[in-house]
């Protein structure tokens, strides 16, 4: 769940972070408002989920509000990447005296989280780690040990930043991790961490990727709305359907995210192209069924669909009373192929088998299921 920069900030200044005051907006009256009640000068920033933001034209000083009126308009609207601004943050400026790059991700062939830390900062941490990569201190630090201040202080040293504001960075440094594994995030960043005329050390930048599995145990839903989803993958998520949009003609679905990226590669293997990944989880009732289908139903682009199920916990014939019942809610536009197997799949085949038809198909191996379910989407099927 990768967050706006304003929703980073919120996030840090939550774990008491300095961070700038600033205000979100969606209309160039409301950038002009929140700007009159900041005082400028202010910055005005382009919110999206991706990065190059500034040399997209998506960040701009205003150093008044004719600027600011001037920014906004031009950068709502604006395509960066790929993603079209709808959101901007207006952000009271701050002048720099020096920019840091700092960052904690979880390095998984090490089994550690890691630290990266640079007196580079203010630019991409690939363009550092390419062109001068011992300006990048590492550290890993083991979950179950954590970071301590020595260590930290350490990891300050080593990455020579000015010695004049080791005890604020440090501490710094030791709340952001802290949001790091309170938060359960993936993925923390600030680029630039600046240090002021004044030498104080500030958050100025903010990008962060929360374990969306973890909204048990945080409030995630104002971050979850601002996701980006197209047409299809807002009403799975309606429907609490893990679902992928993508570009291809043949509709997929799934029992567990391994089975579901399976069947994506296999579609791919013998010459298809999916249509989507779709994760119905565990269960594979008869709501859950036509919640899937109709989301797969609705998309125009879809020819034939693959319902791929392996049965474990969910007996197969609960699976095929789950298909079968489904079908009589939704009405289908394309022909289904079926690949059922696990526990109870004999059982389960023996009740799809009076409903087979040339709309609903069945193979009994997934290889054969995946080259059925392509020749029926380019129409060489039968």
């Amino acid at each position: 769940m990768d967050l706006f920069e304003y929703q980073g900030k919120q996030f840090f200044a939550s774990y008491e972070m300095p961070v700038s005051p600033g205000e979100a907006a969606t209309t160039v009256e409301d950038a002009v408002a929140a700007a009159e009640r900041l005082g400028t000068p202010v910055m005005v920033k382009a919110q999206v989920h991706t990065g190059g933001r500034g040399k997209a034209g998506g960040v701009k000083f205003a150093a008044d509000i004719d600027a600011v009126r001037t920014h906004a308009t031009n950068i709502l609207g604006l395509d960066i990447r790929g993603h079209i601004v709808e959101n901007l943050w207006i952000e009271k400026a701050s002048d720099i005296s020096e920019e840091y790059y700092v960052s904690f991700t979880l390095d998984r062939s090490a089994k550690k989280h890691l630290g990266m830390l640079s007196a580079e900062g203010g630019v991409e941490i690939e363009t550092v780690a390419e062109e001068n990569p011992d300006a990048i201190a590492k550290i890993w630090v083991a979950p179950t040990e954590g970071l301590t201040e020595d260590r930290c202080r350490q990891w300050v040293l080593a990455a020579k930043l000015n010695p004049q504001v080791t005890d604020q960075t440090v501490e710094l440094l030791l709340k952001l991790y802290e949001a790091y594994t309170d938060g359960d995030a993936d993925l923390v960043e600030i680029n630039p961490l600046i240090v002021t005329p004044e030498g104080r050390v500030h958050v100025l930048d903010a990008k962060v990727t929360l374990d969306g599995n973890a909204g048990f145990r945080h409030d995630l839903e104002p971050f979850d709305a601002t996701q980006p989803r197209d047409e299809r993958e807002a009403a799975a998520h309606a429907k609490g359907l893990q679902y992928v949009g993508l570009e291809g003609s043949v509709g997929v679905i799934a029992n567990g995210a391994g089975l579901a990226m399976s069947t994506v590669d296999v579609v791919n293997q013998v010459g298809g192209k999916p249509a989507n990944f779709l994760d119905i989880g565990g269960g594979a009732n008869a709501d859950v069924m036509a919640g899937a289908l109709e989301v797969i139903n609705n998309d125009p682009d879809v020819q034939s669909i693959f319902i791929n199920i392996f049965g474990g916990i969910t007996r197969g014939e609960e699976v095929a009373n789950g298909i079968i019942e489904a079908m009589n809610r939704v009405d289908i536009s394309s022909p289904i192929v079926i690949r059922l197997d696990g526990t109870n799949a004999d059982e389960g085949r023996a009740l799809l088998e009076p409903h087979l038809s040339d709309r609903l198909m069945m193979e009994p191996t997934m290889l054969e299921a995946a080259q059925k379910v392509v020749a029926l989407a380019e129409g060489t099927g039968s």
